[in-house]
């Protein structure tokens, strides 16, 4: 099948955009490409710090016998369920390097939190920036400079983002993703989103509660919900930047450590390319054309712009919403559907996409991966015989049509995800999970300052009526642009009750907003002047998702002759201060806007 036009035209405006960044990131790639290897490059003190707690075999190894040197850098804590499997992986790893002549070092460990945990706290607002922490952590751990390969050990939200734009410093690098897996399946997640539909209602209580988010959250591994977590895992299979097949194994499995160990292999193989050339326009693009199809999470349209970036590429959201016209939604899994991953995972899995867009002509198969058979190697599904000696089998027919689709007969013809435009600025909507009499709502605003502000005025009874719910100050300038998922369950119950309700706000949502219509990420946000600081309570607010806009309808000459609110100096204050929000001052200050990647760096 030949290249959709579309996908042809946006790589090729991608790549013209991009030319002179990405010629000037390349040619950095090949100078260090060009030095000696390894430890071979460095003084004899600097060798001799960098590997003095080594066992003396592996110190011989890489000092007279110049044998290559993986280096490890892990986000291993005990704190998130998806990085508790981590914390043996460098001896599985450094093991079967030993077997293979080579060592491996751990270079560092990046900080990782959990969004769970953090949920409704102000810890939640070191969320976003912590994907730049962990960048930095990334390129301090590789700046030693005595490896020759690199594994990165994450699988979270922001990790896996921080984690590449960090390798990407180091482009010159083979470098090879190495995941945990999901839980098992617990709850299910519908049945935990109605429990904190009925807590949200007074229904049920604490006990009753805590009881649901226990069963659904419930050991070692990811969550099981199609959330920003498990969308990273997808778009490195799309990538090319995994071992085939490893994203949903769940740990424990033997298949799962055979994996682990796979990687390692893989990273050492002659053939593993650098991963500053695997993540070029084409695998950019690929990622993009996986998330549109899986209905992934809205996050990555904020943390693949930034990751792209960090290889010299630009993207934006116009380039994401012409291949939303043509991508087809191919998969059902929750908040798009009922299943979780590990049906995802039973039914055919990234394999089963990733096939389905290379044979439909929506993805580039003339790619590099980490892998010599290139990205139709991502298209099998991993088993290991009885001597745990893998191999890989072709996936089939997709073994479950109620959550996996071919792209001949897929549950859409357009994907997941809609960009919105207007005089209230640009936005993205994840319109996967929304009814389709629900793909306009023209209603009266509710301005609100906070997610707090707006669950007090809930539980009043002043939202039981068509409402557009305005939550502003809540972008990356204002106090670092954190997740509002404690929205959700309110503005579901205002919406069950048979009321026209949606969201517009400048924060994140992800796919929490679940099957009520939510325009996110507006930019400009409020805090840089965006249009959501003029709108006032009454305005009549349309979000259309059928022709893409997001309006006030309110007078031009009235609406430009309004002057913007500012964010309340109490409200400002307590942004600035506490729970560690004192040390990120600067990235807020200096954060791009979500549509650039939110980036402080740049």
């Amino acid at each position: 099948m030949p290249l959709n036009a579309t996908v042809e035209a946006v790589t090729r405006r991608i790549r013209e955009r991009s030319a002179p960044e990405r010629s000037a990131y390349l040619q950095r790639l090949q100078a260090m490409a060009q030095r000696p290897p390894g430890a071979q490059r460095l003084g004899c003190a600097n060798v001799a710090h960098a590997f003095a707690g080594l066992p003396g075999n592996d110190k011989l190894r890489i000092v007279a016998e110049r044998a290559p040197n993986i280096g490890i850098v892990t986000a291993y804590n005990d704190v998130l369920s998806a990085h508790a499997p981590l914390q043996h992986y460098p001896d599985l790893i450094k093991d079967e390097a030993r077997r293979h002549g080579a060592t491996a070092q751990v270079a560092g460990g990046v900080p990782a939190m959990c969004d769970g945990v953090t949920q409704g706290t102000p810890g939640m607002e070191l969320s976003l920036f912590s994907r730049d922490v962990i960048a930095m952590a990334t390129a301090v751990s590789l700046s030693h400079d005595v490896f020759d390969s690199a594994l990165l050990l994450g699988v979270c939200d922001k990790i896996v983002p921080g984690l590449l734009i960090g390798a990407l410093q180091f482009g010159h690098l083979p470098t090879v993703f190495v995941p945990a897996g999901p839980m098992t399946s617990g709850l299910s997640n519908s049945a935990k989103a109605k429990v904190r539909e009925q807590a949200a209602q007074g229904l049920v209580g604490r006990g009753e509660l805590l009881a649901a988010e226990s069963a659904a959250y419930h050991s070692e591994g990811t969550c099981t919900f199609y959330g920003t977590a498990n969308s990273n895992q997808m778009l490195l299979e799309a990538m090319g930047l995994h071992v085939p097949g490893t994203a949903f194994v769940n740990p424990g499995q033997a298949l799962r450590q055979e994996l682990t160990r796979e990687a390692a292999r893989t990273v050492l193989a002659p053939r593993c390319a650098p991963i500053g050339r695997v993540v070029d326009e084409r695998a950019i693009v690929n990622a993009m054309a996986a998330l549109l199809a899986t209905g992934g999470s809205t996050n990555h349209l904020i943390h693949w712009v930034a990751v792209a970036r960090a290889a010299g590429i630009h993207i934006d959201w116009d380039d994401f919403s012409e291949l939303s016209a043509v991508v087809p939604l191919l998969s059902r899994v929750y908040p798009n559907g009922s299943a979780d991953v590990n049906q995802f995972q039973a039914a055919g899995g990234p394999g089963y996409v990733i096939r389905e867009l290379l044979d439909a002509g929506l993805m580039h198969d003339d790619v590099l991966t980490v892998r010599p058979g290139g990205i139709r190697e991502f298209t099998r599904v991993p088993q290991g015989d009885a001597d745990h000696r893998l191999h890989w089998l072709d996936i089939g027919a997709s073994r479950d049509d109620s959550v996996l689709r071919p792209a001949t007969a897929p549950f859409s013809a357009t994907g997941g995800l809609r960009l919105l435009h207007g005089n209230l600025g640009r936005s993205v909507i994840k319109v996967s999970a929304v009814p389709e009499d629900r793909h306009v709502i023209e209603a009266p605003a509710r301005v609100f300052d906070s997610q707090a502000a707006l669950q007090e005025a809930f539980q009043a009874g002043a939202l039981d009526r068509d409402v557009v719910c305005v939550v502003r100050w809540q972008g990356p300038r204002a106090n670092g642009m954190p997740e509002l998922h404690k929205l959700t369950p309110p503005l579901a119950v205002l919406q069950g009750k048979g009321f026209k309700v949606a969201l517009v706000t400048d924060g994140r949502m992800s796919g929490a907003s679940g099957k009520v219509p939510a325009a996110i990420h507006v930019s400009p946000e409020a805090s840089a002047g965006g249009p959501l600081a003029r709108v006032q309570d009454g305005d009549m607010v349309r979000l259309d998702a059928v022709t893409g806009t997001l309006d006030v309808l309110v007078d031009a000459a009235e609406w430009q002759a309004r002057a913007p609110a500012q964010m309340p100096a109490a409200q400002s204050e307590d942004n600035a201060f506490g729970f560690g929000r004192e040390l990120f001052a600067g990235f807020r200050r200096n954060a791009l806007s979500a549509e650039e990647g939110a980036g402080s760096w740049q």
